[in-house]
């Protein structure tokens, strides 16, 4: 009898792609200005060449519509922001952001971002790298599916420079604690709470609309910080 075929923890993918139906504005967007804004995960990257200058990077992972993320190259053009996402209508939404508002500092990558890091960002690279309001993955059995775990740690350790840090924000609260002690148990990081739990939300992280109508009704958003020793 066959053994059951052992499946690596570190392999269960943390997103289901569900490509839903994008708008016109961003059909025009996907077709007329993808190879300004996305690059191919088949061709090397080099921060410097992508980007026309040197300059920090920042990369974000599952950047959803992408508001925040060209709200934030916006607030910082001294700043190069990496984008990757798996849902198509969010990367036209994004691009059309981009074109509409004359943002320069941001690419995209349509692909898995743990096969992004892993093959084609530079180990100790990386300025900073959000998670922002990632799948909690809420039922027990799915908690396996949650993109921060240990082989993840492994990972944001190689690619993040000395200083460099790690911002997740999550509106479960049992997906922050999960984070919180996960983060807590790597040696290489260090949280950047005074109190070694939470941080309060940085100016640099704009508020979403969903996020402003969870907290007009009394929802609880975590904001965590975890620095590279």
């Amino acid at each position: 009898m066959n053994e059951p075929q052992k499946i690596d923890p570190s392999r269960i993918k943390s997103f289901i792609r569900r490509q839903g139906r994008a708008t016109a504005g961003q059909k025009q967007a996907l077709e007329t200005h993808w190879d300004k804004y996305c690059l191919s995960p088949q061709a090397d990257f080099n921060a410097d060449r992508v980007f026309g200058r040197q300059a920090p990077l920042i990369v974000e992972i599952g950047f959803g519509n992408g508001d925040s993320l060209a709200a934030m190259a916006e607030a910082h053009p001294d700043l190069n922001y990496l984008g990757i996402e798996v849902h198509r209508p969010g990367v036209g939404h994004l691009i059309m952001l981009l074109e509409q508002r004359g943002i320069s500092n941001v690419r995209i990558y349509h692909h898995d971002a743990i096969e992004i890091l892993e093959q084609k960002i530079p180990d100790h690279s990386l300025a900073g790298l959000h998670l922002f309001f990632p799948d909690p993955w809420h039922k027990r059995r799915h908690h396996k599916r949650r993109i921060v775990r240990p082989s993840f740690l492994e990972l944001l350790n190689k690619k993040l420079a000395v200083g460099g840090y790690f911002h997740a924000a999550t509106d479960w609260r049992d997906y922050a604690k999960d984070m919180l002690n996960t983060l807590s148990a790597d040696g290489g990081l260090k949280n950047a709470s005074p109190a070694g739990d939470y941080c309060p939300r940085p100016d640099y992280r704009p508020l979403t609309k969903f996020e402003n109508r969870g907290l007009r009704l009394g929802h609880g958003v975590w904001d965590l910080i975890f620095l590279k020793q």
